[in-house]
């Protein structure tokens, strides 16, 4: 299995699930709009941000490199087990495609120590 880091910081804000998308999430190559009955979240590039929004800012994405066929189970598992016993928080978006595991900057290099010992970084 492989991975990599992706460029740049990204952030998650959360919206009230009445309100319309915002434009300045759309403006980028990477986001994710998840909408349910109590909330609107956003994930996209940090500094596409505006300061008056709710947001948990500071992280990095490692994309698992796929396409990941359904039927594959355990590959996440793999990846968050290792991450979740040394105590590192993550959030992660899954796509039709593959996954991504969100971690904040300032543990970024200690979680790619640790999956280094279950996958490859490239």
């Amino acid at each position: 299995m492989k991975i990599s880091l992706m460029p740049g910081k990204l952030g998650v804000c959360r919206l009230e699930s009445d309100r319309p998308f915002p434009k300045w999430a759309l403006n980028n190559h990477f986001f994710s709009i998840t909408v349910t009955a109590d909330e609107t979240s956003i994930v996209c590039r940090e500094e596409l941000i505006p300061d008056d929004c709710q947001a948990e800012r500071g992280f990095r994405a490692f994309k698992v490199e796929g396409p990941l066929d359904f039927h594959l189970t355990g590959i996440l598992s793999s990846l968050i087990n290792p991450l979740a016993e040394a105590a590192i928080s993550i959030f992660v978006i899954s796509t039709y495609d593959t996954d991504y595991i969100l971690i904040k900057e300032d543990q970024i290099n200690r979680a790619a120590d640790l999956l280094k010992n279950v996958c490859t970084i490239n």
